[in-house]
């Protein structure tokens, strides 16, 4: 009989995840029944030694707030963690743990999917793990790009001018504001900057509409949220804890 692989996901309040039952949906297609993967609600990033002590556990994926947290916890990093700064898979394997970015990955086939020629610079929304993976991508696309943030002096919410957001016709939303169940919630921010040229990307993916992306809808705006992100990252996490690729 097979060992029982055990996969999940670390976070804080995370019960709004879909990543429990797109991993799910993929064992059932896959036929394989000696694979789990569960949601790991932790209040504190040191909670994870706690995890490193089960033997079945083969790796799990990492949401916010701990992508850069879960880091000193861990024993390598593969490249492109490493430059990024941030770590959203972690695999196990004879006991090394490695951190890896498949956010990079997942956000890069989706900006692609919606890039246009004039889409030349981009303004990114938050400073936290997921936005270090999509400035990673950026800078390697050669898209200009400014980070928008409360704790910046430079750009932050109550600087940030509408003639900035028209000069930027890509912005990439990747605070946790408007997640469910808070749907209700949106960022201070400049619409009237806005306009038709613009693509808006919200990694949100519950609910599929933030209110932040019906606003620049409501501009005109091509948008888009973050599902495709969340497959793409979570297919290249699956190819990682499966040795199909490095």
């Amino acid at each position: 009989m097979e060992a029982k692989q055990k996969l999940g996901l670390i976070g804080r309040n995370i019960s709004y995840s879909f990543s429990k039952k797109y991993f799910e949906d993929k064992f059932q297609k896959l036929i394989i029944n000696n694979y789990s993967y569960e949601i790991f609600d932790l209040q504190d990033v040191s909670e994870v030694e706690n995890l490193f002590g089960d033997p079945e556990l083969l790796g799990f994926n990492v949401t916010i707030p701990y992508k850069e947290k879960i880091i000193k916890y861990l024993d390598e990093l593969s490249d492109e963690a490493k430059k990024i700064g941030a770590v959203n898979c972690v695999k196990i394997e004879n006991g090394i743990k490695t951190g890896y970015n498949t956010d990079a990955t997942g956000f890069e086939k989706t900006l692609l999917l919606h890039l246009k020629s004039h889409h030349k610079s981009a303004i990114i929304l938050g400073n936290g793990g997921a936005a270090k993976a999509v400035k990673y991508v950026l800078d390697k696309m050669q898209i200009q790009n400014i980070t928008v943030a409360r704790s910046s002096e430079e750009f932050n919410f109550k600087n940030i001018s509408v003639e900035t957001v028209k000069q930027h016709t890509v912005i990439i939303q990747t605070t946790p504001v408007g997640t469910f169940p808070n749907v209700y919630d949106c960022l201070d921010f400049p619409f009237d900057g806005i306009t038709e040229q613009h693509l808006i990307i919200d990694l949100i993916y519950n609910p599929n509409y933030t209110k932040f992306i019906i606003k620049a809808s409501e501009k005109g705006a091509k948008t888009a949220n973050g599902f495709y992100m969340l497959e793409q990252q979570a297919e290249k996490a699956w190819e990682i804890w499966n040795n199909q690729k490095k």
